[in-house]
């Protein structure tokens, strides 16, 4: 994944990585549990998967917070996937969500960060 700023095909400069955000909703526990106190690892994330995240907290009338994630496909689905794994039911998906937040708040991802996600992926019928 580029992450050069100086880059002319960095991903904020193509504009394809804008076209389809993902949005997603999720609870303040769980959001609190991803992103940190105060968003304190947003800003981690985001750079580590080449994304961009924003948070519109108290979207809902249940007091959920709105999730909106742009960037490069493959990053918006490894995502995705690591915070429906972080809040499932599931204790599988739990631990491996809790594998790729701390992956992704400690280190850039890799394609094969990604490669590997994608080819353990089971989701079971939800």
């Amino acid at each position: 994944m580029e992450m050069d700023g100086s880059s002319e095909n960095a991903w904020w400069t193509l504009p394809e990585n804008f076209d389809v955000p993902f949005v997603t909703f999720i609870d303040e526990a769980q959001e609190e549990h991803i992103f940190g106190h105060e968003d304190l690892y947003l800003r981690s994330i985001e750079l580590h998967s080449n994304t961009l995240i924003q948070l519109e907290k108290w979207f809902s009338t249940s007091g959920q917070t709105r999730v909106t994630v742009v960037g490069p496909l493959r990053a918006k689905q490894w995502l995705l996937d690591m915070i429906r794994s972080v809040g499932s039911h599931q204790a599988y998906f739990q631990a491996r969500g809790e594998l790729m937040l701390h992956l992704v708040r400690s280190q850039p991802l890799t394609n094969s960060d990604l490669d590997a996600a994608f080819s353990t992926l089971i989701w079971p019928d939800l």
